[in-house]
Parts: C-alpha cells; structure tokens; sequence
C-alpha cells in the first residue's frame, strides 16, 4: 500500500455536535489529523439540498489522505441534525448558509486555529457560501454544479419535466404533508418546508425567494476566495446559465468555470452527483485537489475554462 492509501485506511470521520447561533445542534463527521499544521488547510464541505453529509464521505477521505483536515455537516433538518419530526420545523435556504455553515466557519476557526479554511460546495452548498457573514476568511473554493434552481437554468431538454417534478409536484406534496417526503419516493431526503419554498419559487434572483427577502445582493459574497466553479455538460440543473448566475454574487473574488464533458473522461454520463462517487477519484476529484492546494486548474485537466461573469 502507498502511504496515502495507509492513511486513508487509518481513517475513519468522527462524529461531532455544533451548536449554532440560534440554538440548534447540528452533526457532523471531521477529519482530523493527529498533529496541528498552520500551513495544513481545514475543508469544510458544503452538501446540496437534502443530500445527507455521509454521500461526501470518500470525497473527504481523498482529502484527508492528501494532507487536509475535513468537516462535514447536515444543515438542520437532514440526516444527522434531523429532529423527530418535520411537520412544522422552520428552515430555509438561508438558515442553512447564514446559521449552519456559519456554524461550521465557527468550528474550523475554534478546532484549526491558524489554519486557512477552504470550501468545496454542491449544487446549493456554493450558494451557501455566500449567505454567512464570516465566509469572508475563506481562502479557496471549489463548487461543483452550484446554482439555485431557477427554472429557465435547467437544460432545454428536460426543462418542462423538472418544472413539473421540482416546481409542481414537490411544493404540492409538502402543503399536503408538511414537509416534503422525499425519502419515501426515493427522491432525496425529506426536507423542510421552508427550504421547498425556497427551491421552488420561480425567480431568477436568489434574494427575492422568501427566505431571501432584505438581502439585496448576497451579503458575504465569500469575501476575496478563489472560486473554482466545476460544471457537466449533461448535469440538467447545472448548466452554463446557471452556474454564472451564482458566480455573478461573487463579485470580489476570482473565479474560473471548468466545464466538462463526460465524453473527456471516457463516461457516458457524470451528471449532478456522480463526481462524488469513487470511480472518479483518478479523473475528476485531482482536479479539485489541485485548486485547494495551488489555486490553479492544471493543463492536464479535461474540459474547457470559461471565462467568468464580470
């Protein structure tokens, strides 16, 4: 075995609690090595909508084998900060990036002391970059089809089955039940009413969702953080529309889109959720690796940069 497969077998995330702002305990996973490093990078990992931390578990092994410490978390209301029942339980899309990752900032800041502290989000896991006032001490990010979900973003093929699935059927679903079962129809996990609200309001402007009312522009904006936005070209909520009208919020920082074909990589399809599986640790996940250690997209890698909103 390599030394990095070594560690990687040693290494098993550790659950812990985080009590937010607010109250809420939330849980987690981390990654932590046994010796403190000012130079070693503490990654926080930012999931998509009701989308349990656990799915990002190898991910964070890779990284931890490769010299990071890692967070994971569940914002409130999915997987490990789930409470008994749902009917009735206030959370929203903002809760989830101004409380819950600010939560988490909060930790890496206590826990890593001294340590830069980087990002790697997904679908709305960017967003929530740019909702927590302290994301400002962020160094780099990587986002992987961060946007959130309007609409007319969604590829032109499958645009009306997305409405009609995401737009139609899932806030029906959680007027009648009280939350969204998402679980039971194999979907997602279940998830908070509020946070459907949010998804399923149809503007092309993230603050004038409901839980978005006053922000005006988004407030952190992830302060000066290098952003690396990764995108497929068969990913149907990640189009390039909708992955520059997210980057559009982060007007101070540098960032670069790496658009992708699964073609490039020998695939038929990645999609939305597929670079997180295992089989893509030698294609896709270096090329992450490399922006949280250098800040730079490699030659070598596939795909083709795009240039950023201005």
């Amino acid at each position: 075995m390599t030394q990095q497969e070594v560690i990687r077998a040693a290494c098993v995330g550790q659950p812990f609690r985080e009590v937010a702002g607010d109250g809420f305990s939330l849980g987690g996973f981390v990654w932590q090595h046994a010796e403190p490093d000012p130079q070693r990078a503490v990654v926080i990992i930012n999931a998509a909508t009701s989308v349990r931390c656990r799915f990002y578990s190898r991910f964070a092994d890779y990284l931890y084998a490769h010299g990071f410490d890692v967070l994971t978390y569940d914002y409130r209301g999915i997987g490990e900060s789930r409470p008994t029942s749902l009917r009735g339980f206030a959370a929203s899309w903002s809760d989830w990036g101004a409380v819950d990752f600010e939560a988490m900032l909060g930790r890496a800041r206590r826990e890593f002391a001294g340590q830069p502290i980087d990002v790697v989000g997904h679908s709305f896991g960017g967003c929530a970059l740019a909702l927590a006032p302290t994301a400002t001490q962020v160094r780099r990010v990587v986002t992987m089809g961060a946007q959130f979900a309007y609409w007319r973003d969604y590829a032109l093929g499958q645009r009306l089955q997305l409405l009609a699935k995401w737009h139609v059927a899932m806030p029906l679903l959680t007027r009648l039940y009280g939350y969204f079962p998402g679980k039971r129809l194999g979907w997602m996990e279940d998830t908070p009413a509020g946070v459907v609200r949010d998804w399923t309001t149809r503007t092309h402007r993230y603050e004038l969702r409901p839980s978005g009312q006053g922000l005006g522009r988004l407030p952190a904006g992830g302060g000066k953080a290098a952003i690396l936005a990764i995108s497929l070209t068969d990913d149907p909520f990640g189009t390039v529309a909708a992955i520059e009208r997210l980057l559009g919020y982060f007007e101070q920082s540098r960032r670069v889109h790496l658009r992708i074909s699964p073609r490039e990589i020998g695939e038929r399809e990645v999609g939305h959720f597929a670079f997180f599986h295992s089989r893509f640790e030698a294609r896709l996940w270096p090329i992450a690796l490399g922006w949280l250690r250098q800040g730079e997209v490699s030659t070598e890698a596939p795909g083709t940069l795009i240039q950023a909103p201005l």
